[in-house]
């Protein structure tokens, strides 16, 4: 999964792909959880393009678009959010494919 290096970058991957944004912190256990399976998920969603985006470094980011509990995910396609599976729950991969399938295509 490449890793969010700026806002313009954010901006640029929303408006150009269909794109699927973790949102996540190095000190978040739950996050660590889903990190092993995330390259499975990865490997079945192959149409989409994963951004792992630190919450700590883009704090201003996530204010903007709602993000208060991690880990989360945003989806944009041509600029629009097309889903987001936000909480502050411990996610499973089960849910997480779910919620990916329900993006338009």
């Amino acid at each position: 999964m490449r890793k969010l290096q700026s806002t313009e970058e954010f901006k640029q991957l929303a408006a150009d792909e269909a794109a699927v944004f973790m949102f996540t912190a190095g000190w978040c256990p739950d996050c660590r959880v889903i990190d092993p399976i995330m390259p499975e998920i990865e490997e079945k969603f192959g149409d989409l393009v994963f951004v792992s985006v630190d919450r700590d470094e883009f704090i201003d980011l996530c204010g903007e678009l709602g993000i208060f509990g991690i880990p989360s995910f945003l989806a944009f396609k041509n600029s629009e959010e097309v889903g987001r599976f936000v909480s502050k729950d411990r996610k499973t991969q089960e849910e997480i494919e779910a919620f990916l399938t329900k993006l338009p295509q």
